[in-house]
């Protein structure tokens, strides 16, 4: 009961902070790309602030609520779509970091290379892309909305201590595995494209930088691309991404096997899923000087 205030505070703080973060993020995006400086990258890392904002909202302020142990304001209804933007928001923050580190390897890769074949030439490209994203994420989760209900509804007590208003009816075997395969399925086409990609560009920058020393020993002078500046960015939020999705699984399936009901535990891959929620639009803003202009001007 001591820890439920703290872990209250601090889901909120960081809701709040991650909120506020994306907020910016999306907004100044979303002007930078209506502007004369559109770039289809722009409109990725809105969709990707928006995601986070979802994803924060679905799982932080249920979360800080329970912490709280306030009386239950979820139905039926609100369950089923609190917990079903939470796994979709999962899936789709998944999906468009890959679909950015794919999208700005292509951006500097060599003009004359095969990999400026599949560019992403104009808006409407992006949106088919983000939308066929939806449609994917959106059916792989279909299973949440027969198999999450009210905790009022099942009468069980176990589930309000721990914090959580809904509850995981028993499925079937088969539609376990079935949604769990193509979870896993999803998860390892689209990491491995973000590796693949996030590995292309490290080559490309690595050869970049041996050009930036040999222009540097000729004296002549050199100015690093806004694309290059854009990919080391995108590298390092890659590198964040993949640091809270896999601390996030083996700290998660270390407490499936050896830990039942110690509840204030098990919030810890909780706080991971949204670290990278709350962390990403603040390296955005650090790194993109652009950025940090609109946020300015806002």
């Amino acid at each position: 009961m001591v820890l439920d205030p703290v872990k209250g505070t601090v889901f909120l703080c960081l809701t709040g902070l991650g909120t506020v973060g994306n907020s910016l993020v999306f907004v100044s995006y979303m002007h930078m790309f209506q502007s004369t400086e559109q770039k289809p990258i722009h409109l990725i890392l809105a969709h990707l602030a928006f995601t986070n904002i979802i994803m924060l909202f679905s799982k932080g302020i249920r979360r800080t609520i329970g912490a709280f142990n306030f009386d239950n304001f979820l139905n039926d209804t609100s369950c089923k779509v609190v917990v079903y933007l939470a796994r979709v928001s999962r899936g789709l923050s998944i999906c468009t970091s890959s679909l950015l580190t794919v999208v700005q390897a292509i951006t500097i890769s060599p003009r004359h290379s095969m990999c400026q074949r599949l560019k992403l030439k104009t808006p409407q490209h992006i949106l088919s892309s983000l939308l066929c994203l939806w449609i994917l994420n959106s059916l792989i989760s279909m299973n949440l909305l027969s198999y999450v209900e009210n905790v009022n509804r099942v009468n069980i007590t176990q589930f309000r201590e721990d914090g959580d208003f809904c509850y995981f009816l028993p499925e079937s075997w088969i539609t376990r595995w079935i949604f769990l395969t193509l979870m896993v399925l999803r998860d390892a086409v689209f990491q491995g494209a973000l590796g693949g990609g996030s590995g292309y560009m490290v080559f490309l920058l690595h050869k970049h930088h041996q050009h930036v020393l040999y222009l540097q020993n000729s004296k002549l002078l050199y100015r690093t691309p806004p694309e290059l500046r854009a990919a080391q960015s995108v590298i390092l939020l890659m590198m964040c991404f993949i640091f809270f999705y896999w601390v996030e699984c083996f700290i998660s399936l270390f407490f499936t096997l050896t830990i039942e009901n110690y509840s204030t535990v098990l919030d810890v891959p909780e706080f991971l899923t949204i670290g990278y929620a709350v962390l990403s639009p603040f390296i955005l803003i650090h790194r993109d000087g652009h950025l940090i202009k609109c946020c300015h001007t806002q």
